[in-house]
């Protein structure tokens, strides 16, 4: 008897260990999974405007949020020089200053993904007006583009001139994104749609167009004029409108073409717009050579021919002089056609104005939220100043910049007030901000996170305590085990209950 119990205890013993450890395995491979991120992507924008080039460097978790990348700006580099628009005569040129930020770009992407990395370049209305003056010339500095990524290592995913209303729309998902409206993060960390959230209107200033972008009171009602844009799961209808020839550089050139044009002595002309005491030469190739001034060019032009420029400093001329640009006449009275007959929903909400808006409120000491008085009152205060007084009051002085603050103030207000239908009670909802914590308001962060809705999320990478080969060689000796363990108690009990039942027989020894 005592030789059967033991193997029973055995096998009972045996056959709860193999239970208990089967079941520990499994607990600990389950909860002590670490779930590992693929890491981060990287994508590079290089925005070629009408003035200068950009390089934008942005990174995001590879596991997306409703298939729309988190994305945010680690990196900024601008490229010595002109604009791409600049190059057209001599294209080779332009590999020179993009080397500069490209050797930056490499050092702040880990090498290992250099190859993985996408490349795009989008230009904007410099090189819109470039096609339309001269497509071969454009296309050419495109071609030089695509062979100078070709020689470097990252994915390079095409050049391309994009539109105004995709200019427009992309910033406008910038200033969103930047503020929070797209996506925030809840209580427990993880990213959410915000609940009832107002978007922004995107106020954009560029140096050849300048672009309005918001979504209307009755998207309905313009519909030809909206785009629908899809992010993190939710559909906008946004208003766009983008307008050539009214960035800040083409404007200038439109206003002195005027000038030239209403003066009589056509070697010296009167800039009101320019400081008092300022004086410079230009070309006339410099403000004629443009698209935008085409049809105000003269008969006898030459191009090489030098007109002098001589500031007066006298706001109130220079404000009667930008009025001038803006044709108030062509929409008899309309109310939802403000200038150049173009058709626009009356603007809603609070808006966001960056790039050029933000640098001349920034030279007339002003930014954030402010009124329309107190703008008012900066400009024609910074506007009768003299050359001379004018280099202690900025806080950046570089003389391209500076003689044109005072024009491009006053071209701001006609924009805004009459252009616009902004008035001393909507004024101050517009914001004049430059970046939100380190990321730039530009329309090239839009531009990746509406190309980031094509980029595939990567799955999550997940570790285990054991190997999977040797958690399950484990789980398959346990088992057996267990199963052995539990066939033997099976034959111990069979055993046990047939020898209960044999019957048992008394040997009688009966003497002979």
């Amino acid at each position: 008897r005592m030789l059967t119990r033991t193997p029973s205890v055995v096998a009972q013993v045996f056959l709860l260990l193999s239970i208990v450890l089967v079941i520990a395995l499994a607990v600990i491979q389950i909860n002590q999974q670490q779930i590992l991120s693929p890491g981060l992507k990287y994508g590079i924008v290089l925005d070629a405007g009408s003035s200068r080039t950009t390089v934008y460097v942005y990174e995001w978790p590879a596991e997306k949020e409703n298939n729309t990348g988190v994305v945010s700006q680690t990196f900024k580099c601008n490229v010595k020089g002109p604009g791409i628009s600049s190059y057209e005569s001599s294209p080779g040129a332009l590999a020179k200053p993009l080397d500069d930020c490209l050797d930056k770009v490499k050092e702040r992407i880990p090498v290992h993904l250099h190859k993985n990395t996408s490349v795009y370049l989008g230009a904007t209305a410099g090189m819109r007006l470039l096609r339309l003056q001269n497509e071969s010339a454009a296309n050419e500095v495109l071609a030089s583009i695509q062979n100078y990524f070709r020689a470097q290592p990252f994915e390079f995913r095409g050049a391309q001139i994009i539109t105004g209303p995709e200019e427009g729309v992309y910033g406008w998902i910038t200033a969103n994104y930047l503020m929070g409206n797209f996506l925030e993060r809840n209580l427990w960390r993880t990213w959410v749609h915000p609940y009832r959230k107002e978007t922004m209107g995107a106020l954009d200033l560029g140096g050849a167009s300048t672009q309005i972008s918001f979504i209307p009171e009755d998207p309905e009602e313009h519909f030809n004029s909206t785009l629908q844009v899809k992010l993190y799961g939710y559909n906008y209808n946004v208003y766009t409108h983008s307008y050539r020839c009214y960035g800040r550089d083409e404007a200038e050139k439109r206003l002195l073409a005027l000038l030239l044009q209403k003066s009589n002595a056509s070697a010296n002309v009167d800039n009101p717009c320019y400081p008092q005491n300022y004086n410079t030469a230009l070309t006339m190739k410099h403000f004629f050579g443009s698209l935008c001034t085409q049809s105000l060019r003269p008969a006898n032009y030459y191009p090489n021919q030098l007109v002098n420029f001589h500031g007066t400093g006298d706001p109130g001329l220079c404000q009667e002089m930008v009025s001038l640009l803006f044709n108030f006449t062509a929409c008899r009275d309309r109310e939802d056609c403000p200038f150049n007959g173009i058709h626009q929903p009356k603007a809603k909400g609070k808006f966001v104005a960056f790039s050029g808006f933000y640098y001349t409120m920034n030279a007339l000491n002003l930014s954030g939220h402010f009124s329309l008085e107190d703008f008012n009152s900066s400009m024609w205060f910074f506007c009768s100043q003299s050359w001379a007084q004018l280099q202690f009051m900025l806080p950046k002085f570089e003389e391209i910049y500076a003689r044109s603050y005072c024009f491009s103030a006053n071209f701001i207000y006609y924009l805004l007030v009459h252009g616009y239908n902004f008035n001393a009670e909507t004024w101050p909802q517009i914001h004049f901000q430059k970046e939100v914590g380190n990321s730039s308001i530009a329309w090239s962060l839009g531009y990746m996170l509406s190309l980031t809705n094509m980029i595939p999320a990567e799955g999550k990478l997940i570790q285990l305590p054991l190997k999977p080969s040797l958690f399950a060689g484990l789980l398959v000796f346990l088992t057996a085990t267990a199963l052995l363990c539990l066939l033997f108690l099976l034959y111990l009990c069979v055993v046990s209950h047939h020898r209960k039942n044999t019957p048992h027989v008394e040997h009688v020894f009966v003497p002979e």
